[in-house]
């Protein structure tokens, strides 16, 4: 997998709600009215994760959930970060 440009980087980023750049890796935090509503996203994007084999370095604490994202073999981010990040944000209720 080919690390993305930082141009083409900022121009995916168009495209998602909420991410950003943060230590050269795509950032978000998730907030949820509970935990079980928290817990119950995690456990939901467990199952696409692991159909991806593409796993994300993420924080849980009570509601909140923070996600980043880069791909470690390509020393950066890449389109499987790109297109985890669309599926977390489908996830959410």
């Amino acid at each position: 997998m080919k690390r993305l440009s930082k141009q083409d980087i900022e121009e995916e980023l168009k495209n998602l709600s909420g991410w950003s750049i943060v230590n050269k890796k795509l950032h978000k935090e998730f907030q949820f009215d509970s935990f079980n509503q928290a817990f119950g996203f995690m456990t939901r994007a467990a199952m696409e994760i692991e159909k991806m084999n593409h796993h994300p370095e993420w924080f849980n604490v009570y509601n909140r959930i923070t996600v980043e994202l880069t791909t470690h073999d390509a020393g950066g981010i890449t389109k499987n970060d790109l297109s985890l990040a669309k599926i977390l944000d489908s996830l959410v209720y």
